[in-house]
């Protein structure tokens, strides 16, 4: 890797999914790959294969179905855990298995409950087993910047003589200050003799709203891999978000002097789709993909990017995927205009699945007078929920009103063809949707979240439903949109329902209910 390059390593499917409500089905997490792919992230961590069988046959999909990125799976420095990382990315065209282990001493006395002696026994033999399966190894001691630096040294000295290619300074607890996180790593430099035989990385938590900011302090004096997630996502505040990772490289190559193999234009697209899955919405104020971070209310802003675009706007919105024209589509507009449209936004479809969306299109049309692309993006994103699902919402019937019992018809096609048909009295005309498609499915949860929105302005617009609910201390995340919020909370709750079946199987999701 050339000096001046840094790797972009996404741990989206991994770190990512570590936040509540993050859940993922295979499916799922291979359409992120696949997206990721077309971004051109250099290394994909695909899981934690020895965590469970799910995230094992994540990490094996992964590794078999992605052909250019690195993919890689975590392994805690257990040798029967680096064996299972081995085994699930036996597949991959490029391997790599990423050991980790606390070494702060906080870790070390209170976690591990071990000394630092069998610390470094215990990293050195791990790394030295995953080196025996494949060439690229890279090594974490956990919680790098709260650990004695002297330790830390010899940790990665020995470390890196065991095998290790990369060795990744993670701020787990991100606890560092960006002048004190470089002063570490040009230790490390200093510090480490053999230390030119490995890449160095950092992994940054955003505790503190810094993430991003230690990440480019690092790259700064010298470090040339960064890890994060796409949207920030993650462990408690997050990760390092990787667009503004990438963008502030990109857009200051003249104070870094660095590039990125990344092709930004997919930044758009990527960050909608890891939204749209794990129904973590991107606030409107984010940085780079945010709704408003090209938007211009101020009236001496507006003079000034008609006048000239780079007065207010250091990146041009066109460069991270988001589309420049303003093609106006309604119940006329034909599969040209559609298709256009949408491969703006990034949706390349086949001939069959254009005709799908068009027929979706056409009738989403009917009832609004413009299609914007939000408006695209929910039907694109429905379209893709509703071909993953196990049971699909067929009719939803409701009667309510301020002297009405709200009653809900709920009709479900299960996934041999059946239509399964209930009814029920709600609270509400939402709780009467879900507990007649509860009285379906017979599947025991508990609603721990239900929120709804607009997705456009106007009466006419598509209301985009979020549902979270919980079943044995895990959460999943659902997501529909419809003009009708009824239907759209309908195909929500499904979705992760849906999910939830997916992801423990379908016998085992059904009990007594309880919402």
């Amino acid at each position: 890797m050339p000096e001046d390059r840094v790797i972009i390593f996404d741990t989206t499917l991994r770190d990512g999914e570590q936040a509540a409500g993050a859940a993922m089905t295979l499916e799922e997490k291979l359409e992120i790959a696949k997206q990721l792919e077309r971004l051109r992230v250099d290394v994909i961590e695909a899981g934690f294969a020895a965590s469970s069988q799910g995230d094992f046959l994540a990490v094996q999909t992964i590794a078999r179905e992605i052909r250019t990125s690195i993919i890689a799976s975590l392994a805690h420095a257990n040798l029967a855990a680096v064996d299972r990382a081995a085994e699930a990315l036996k597949e991959a065209r490029h391997p790599r298995i990423h050991v980790f282990l606390s070494s702060s001493d906080i870790h070390i006395m209170h976690q591990l409950r071990k000394n630092r002696e069998e610390v470094m026994e215990m990293a050195v033999a791990a790394v030295a087993r995953a080196k025996s399966y494949y060439e690229d190894v890279e090594f974490s001691p956990m919680d790098a910047t709260r650990t004695e630096p002297e330790f830390l040294y010899a940790l990665l000295e020995e470390t890196i003589n065991a095998g290790a290619t990369t060795v990744n300074i993670p701020d787990t607890v991100g606890y560092a200050i960006p002048e004190e996180f470089a002063k570490l790593l040009v230790g490390i430099q200093q510090h480490v003799p053999n230390i030119g035989k490995a890449v160095i990385s950092v992994h940054c938590h955003n505790d503190l709203g810094l993430a991003v900011a230690n990440s480019l302090a690092a790259v700064k004096v010298g470090v040339r891999q960064v890890e994060g997630c796409i949207n920030g996502i993650g462990e408690r505040a997050g990760n390092a978000s990787l667009e503004e990772v990438i963008m502030g490289l990109a857009t200051r190559g003249d104070f870094f002097g660095i590039t990125v193999g990344i092709d930004t234009t997919q930044l758009y697209r990527t960050s909608r789709l890891v939204s749209d899955i794990t129904g973590f919405s991107v606030q409107p104020n984010k940085a780079i993909v945010g709704q408003n971070a090209f938007r211009h209310a101020s009236g001496i802003h507006q003079d000034g990017v008609i006048k000239e675009r780079s007065t207010y706007e250091i990146m041009d919105p066109k460069t991270i995927g988001i589309p420049g024209s303003s093609l106006v589509l309604g119940k006329l507009s034909g599969r040209a205009g559609l298709r256009s449209r949408l491969e703006e936004l990034g949706y390349h479809l086949t001939q069959e699945d254009l005709n799908k969306a068009f027929e979706d299109f056409k009738e989403l049309a009917d009832r609004k007078r413009e299609v914007t692309d939000r408006d695209l993006e929910a039907l694109m994103s429905d379209r893709r929920r509703s071909e993953v699902e196990v049971y699909k919402l067929d009719h939803v019937q409701v009667s309510c009103g301020d002297h009405e019992i709200p009653t809900a018809t709920v009709r479900l096609i299960n996934p041999e063809g059946q239509v399964l048909t209930d009814a029920a009295t709600g609270t509400g005309p939402v709780d009467a949707v879900y507990v007649a498609i509860n009285r379906i499915l017979q599947v025991s949860n508990t609603l721990k979240e239900f929120s709804i929105g607009a997705i456009t302005e106007g009466t006419d617009a598509i209301g985009d439903a979020t549902i979270r609910i919980e079943k044995g201390g895990k959460v999943y995340t659902g997501r529909g949109s419809d003009t009708d919020i009824i239907v759209a909370s309908a195909k929500a709750y499904l979705n992760a329902l849906n999910k939830l079946m997916a992801i423990e199987g379908v016998s085992e999701a059904r009990a007594e209910v309880s919402t």
